[in-house]
């Protein structure tokens, strides 16, 4: 049955018009599909009894309930359900945390409208009377197991609320204690470190600001980065700086464009953040006098001038108001001498992609060049790819901004024909993200930088999340390796970014089930991009419901009060979006300017 239809009748929905159906007959064919029914826990059992004898003790009722809605969710039920519906009786719509008792529970009716309330509905196909060891989860057990096993990997509840809010740290958070004590005070319950950037000594520094400001009560998770598949680097652009002035729709100027020189020896940060800065000589500097104008020929041979503002002993503030392009070693003649400018960053380039472009991905990951027109080409970080990917397949890029169908592939390059990108065109820059929700790659979820990482994860974190699962494998590789590190303590969550992984999951879930404290991240990002944004939603309920079955705790992540965080005004949707984030037992916000508003917005 659809995700719609497991959900329709139960608001009756489906009841039709007219007088309810004798028992008899009716009632008769309502038992013998409760028996299939009853039956087919039993049969699910036994399938997959290999898996659920190897999950953590404290698990096993658990496993038996996910097998036992694996097995329910194998039937189209829309003609029980309204026949059940029929008869005022349950139509199965919540019975996820304890299906055996929800279909005991409607076997107890059935029997008591044929006037027989003392007889079973046994199942059949090896069932017998349908008994299942006495495993099965009683009513009350189901919500309350889920509430336990979320204190016992999550930390303890809220004082106002159940679901619990993880937090993304910035880098800041390094170097800026106040900014961890202010997410903790506002209502950070887990803090969470990505191990894709930063480094181990950034990482201590979190966790020790994280340990002051929360104590023992705000938890410390660290994601791997997985085998993140990515654009390769660009060429470097030209070292160039651009000042543009403020103008008026008139054109007029209204404010000039600002610049700080400071000394190529020891360069010092501007007095406001966010003014260009040239590098010059320290000595030609010290010669600068205030109201004073240095004169230069631009990039485009255009006659421009810069009016020394103000003299500091760290630098120079001067200002121009003609748009002006300086580049390393421009020349600025001065009244006491002339100087050239210093070593300037390149720019950062990007390609502009429209529909019917041709890009290629390669092997190659040395920086590509950025050509004017014509094709274009970028490496791709993992090799694995190569040789897998076949003509016809997707591909998408910068989380769905750009979309691609391959039309030649071989072992050293992919050739995309884009089929989505904006009007104008769509930039891509280097290490954006690459996703083949068709192509099955032969790659490990745990790569060797992630192994590394792990002893660091083991030694100070409470919780490590697994990036790219698509397979059990994946996940008894991770226990494997904290097993070997004798990380008995920390918890694990498994997160789905990928359609494989989604297709996959009754079997990761009892794979991470081998351990006593494990749960889900839904990381809507890539797993929407991957299946289809329009699917994203049926996904999402698709997983709480198995993950209820098991009885973990869900953590929802990607975009939750995003533009909050980064902009510091929310959207209406993203405001009903994280409302919503109380169906799972934790959301996840991402790092932002705005990052506390956004934890006090969702707090509340």
């Amino acid at each position: 049955m659809t995700s719609i239809e497991h959900r329709a009748t139960e608001n009756g929905a489906a009841i039709r018009p007219g007088s309810p159906p004798s028992t008899g007959d009716a009632v008769a064919t309502i038992v013998a599909d409760v028996r299939a029914l009853r039956g087919a826990l039993t049969g699910a059992e036994s399938s997959w009894a290999t898996q659920i004898e190897r999950v953590d003790r404290h698990n096993s009722a658990s496993a038996v309930n996910l097998a036992h809605y694996w097995a329910v969710r194998q039937h189209d039920l829309r003609g029980l359900q309204r026949r059940l519906a029929g008869f005022g009786l349950s139509s199965l719509g919540r019975s996820e945390p304890h299906v055996q008792a929800s279909l005991d529970a409607i076997a107890a009716a059935l029997m008591a409208l044929t006037g027989h309330p003392g007889d079973r509905v046994g199942g059949d196909g090896g069932g017998g009377d349908g008994d299942t060891d006495g495993r099965g989860i009683a009513f009350d057990d189901g919500s309350a197991l889920l509430r336990v096993r979320t204190t016992e990997l999550l930390g303890r509840e809220p004082d106002r609320r159940r679901t619990r809010i993880m937090v993304t740290l910035p880098p800041e958070a390094a170097t800026d204690p106040g900014l961890v004590r202010a997410l903790v005070e506002h209502g950070m319950d887990l803090a969470r470190i990505n191990c894709a950037h930063d480094g181990p000594d950034a990482w201590t520094a979190m966790i020790a600001n994280v340990r002051r400001a929360g104590g023992p009560g705000c938890r410390v998770a660290m994601d791997l980065g997985g085998p993140k598949l990515r654009t390769g680097p660009l060429a470097d652009g030209p070292r160039v700086l651009k000042l543009r002035p403020t103008r008026d729709t008139r054109g007029r100027v209204t404010a000039p464009a600002w610049c700080w020189l400071t000394s190529t020896q020891d360069p010092t940060a501007p007095p406001q953040p966010g003014t260009p800065v040239l590098p010059v000589p320290a000595a030609w500097l010290g010669g600068l006098r205030a109201g004073a104008t240095i004169r230069l020929r631009d990039t485009r041979d255009s006659r421009r001038r810069f009016l020394v503002d103000r003299v500091g002993p760290d630098g120079v503030l001067v200002s121009t108001t003609k748009t002006t392009y300086v580049e390393t070693g421009t020349v600025l003649h001065a009244d006491h001498e002339d100087a050239a400018v210093g070593p300037l960053p390149p720019l950062v380039q990007y390609l502009t992609l429209r529909v019917d472009d041709t890009l290629v991905l390669t092997r190659d990951c040395t920086p590509a060049p950025v050509p004017p027109v014509g094709p274009t080409r970028v490496g791709c970080t993992l090799p694995e790819v190569f040789g897998h990917v076949v003509a016809g397949q997707p591909v998408h890029l910068d989380d769905g901004k750009i979309s691609g169908t391959v039309v030649a592939a071989d072992s050293e390059q992919i050739t995309l024909r884009i089929t989505r990108a904006g009007a104008n065109g769509t930039r891509l820059r280097a290490a954006k993200g690459i996703n083949l929700p068709e192509t099955r790659l032969p790659m490990p979820a745990l790569t060797d930088t992630d192994r590394t990482d792990l002893a660091f994860v083991a030694a100070h974190a409470d919780l490590v999340e697994m990036s790219f699962v698509r397979r059990p494998e994946d996940v008894e590789d991770l226990v494997s390796a904290l097993d070997g590190l004798g990380a008995d303590h920390l918890g694990v969550i498994v997160k789905l970014e990928t359609v494989q992984g989604f297709e996959n999951l009754p079997a990761i879930l009892l794979a991470a089930m081998r351990r006593p404290h494990t749960g889900v991240m839904i990381a809507r990002g890539d797993l929407a991009v991957e299946c289809g944004f329009e699917r994203m939603a049926e996904l999402q309920e698709e997983i709480l419901w198995l993950c209820e079955a098991a009885h973990l705790p869900v953590i929802g992540a990607a975009q939750v009060l995003d533009q909050l965080a980064r902009s510091g005004q929310p959207s209406r949707a993203e405001i009903t979006d994280a409302a919503m984030g109380q169906h799972a037992e934790a959301v996840m916000l991402n790092k932002g300017p705005h990052i506390v508003d956004a934890v006090i917005a969702l707090d509340d």
